[in-house]
């Protein structure tokens, strides 16, 4: 079957000591996995927009999600049962507060996502639980190299 085009903005948010905000989702029809912040864009939406968008309802944080920082094309089957073809822009935010706000989630967020946590490095190396993107470790290890 077809699969249906997916725009999104993925969140690498960062708390000052470099830990990672992950959300856990728990879904009926998979094992449960976490996953970084953002979703896709609404139609007619840039994905900064989408971010901002994304990062304010998931977390309550208003900050600017500054420029794409990272792109990855992936398949995968969304919550809602619905074959995707994600493009997928990521963006690097680095906040100084660890509290975040969840009354901006949508019905379908506060349905599956379990619980969020904020991950060091190698914690998410060694997770026992699915993390997406899988490559998230390598992909912010040259993050931050490159920042230093």
């Amino acid at each position: 079957s077809a699969r249906l085009p997916r725009p999104a903005a993925r969140l690498l948010l960062l708390d000052p000591q470099d830990r990672l905000l992950m959300f856990r989702f728990a879904a009926d029809d998979r094992a449960p996995f976490w996953a970084t912040a953002g979703g896709g864009c609404d139609p007619g939406e840039s994905y900064e927009a989408a971010a901002r968008r994304e990062l304010l309802e998931e977390t309550g944080f208003d900050l600017d999600p500054g420029p794409e920082i990272a792109r990855r094309e992936v398949t995968f089957v969304t919550l809602e049962g619905v074959p995707v073809f994600a493009d997928e822009r990521y963006f690097l935010i680095r906040t100084e507060s660890t509290e975040i706000a969840t009354h901006g989630h949508t019905p379908l967020e506060r349905r599956v996502m379990a619980g969020w946590r904020w991950f060091t490095l190698a914690e998410l190396a060694n997770w026992p639980e699915k993390i997406f993107p899988e490559d998230i470790v390598d992909m912010l290890n040259g993050l931050l190299e490159r920042a230093s």
